[in-house]
């Protein structure tokens, strides 16, 4: 918050001055409350009206008096331009628990590059494709990119929390991975193409599939959750 100024005309003070030896003027002392702070005043009235010190408004108010051009300044400092209702301890906020919105949008993308990854190899080893580490290496290193920028995002203890299943997550695909891998080396997957349904009902398959299907929905709730199956 800015300090407010108030400025007051170079022609008060010796008014004031004139003031106290004019007939008219009428000195006393006068209580005065600025910004919810009190305490008493000189003060002169002349002619009905009544000016007062503006050396006492600043002690008041714990302020400083100075001159600006022309004018005089009376600075109010921000603890004392605030209400005086506004003393009172504020409460603290209130730790953000959840998931951080930045690590949703990792942990999505993490999901993603894991998910393609997994169904682009398990489509290649059904069809009877070529399969090489090389090749796989590259879609494994998509999905780790992508979890190291979850790893970097994760700022709150849900986030933490959640990076930890992301981590098993991606332990679990990498071991699904490579068994495929070593398999189609040993011309040991003829059972997937020849049953369709043999690869997605592998336990290993399934187990994948439940904690994916988990990770994005507990994500997308902005809460931590748990399951088995990420474990």
């Amino acid at each position: 918050m800015r300090d407010k100024f108030w400025g007051v005309s170079n022609l008060v003070l010796p008014l004031l001055l004139c003031a106290l030896s004019v007939a008219q003027a009428k000195q006393e002392q006068r209580a005065i409350v600025v910004n919810g702070k009190s305490g008493n005043v000189p003060s002169v009235q002349v002619n009905g009206r009544t000016f007062v010190d503006p050396e006492g408004i600043a002690r008041i108010a714990s302020g400083s008096l100075g001159f600006q051009g022309s004018q005089l300044v009376l600075t109010v400092p921000c603890s004392a331009a605030a209400p005086a209702s506004s003393s009172e301890p504020m409460p603290e906020p209130k730790p953000h628990t959840g998931l951080s919105q930045d690590f949703m949008k990792a942990g999505i993308e993490t999901l993603a590059q894991m998910r393609e990854w997994a169904s682009t190899l398990g489509y290649a080893i059904q069809n009877g494709y070529g399969v090489t580490e090389s090749w796989v290496a590259d879609y494994r290193e998509q999905a780790a990119s992508s979890l190291r920028l979850a790893t970097a995002a994760a700022s709150t203890d849900s986030d933490q929390n959640a990076l930890q299943l992301l981590n098993h997550e991606f332990d679990a695909v990498t071991a699904w991975s490579n068994g495929l891998v070593e398999a189609k080396k040993r011309m040991d997957v003829g059972k997937y193409a020849t049953s369709p349904g043999a690869l997605r009902e592998d336990p290993a398959s399934q187990k994948i599939i439940t904690c994916g299907r988990f990770l994005a929905g507990m994500i997308a709730s902005s809460e931590f959750h748990d399951d088995p199956s990420c474990h």
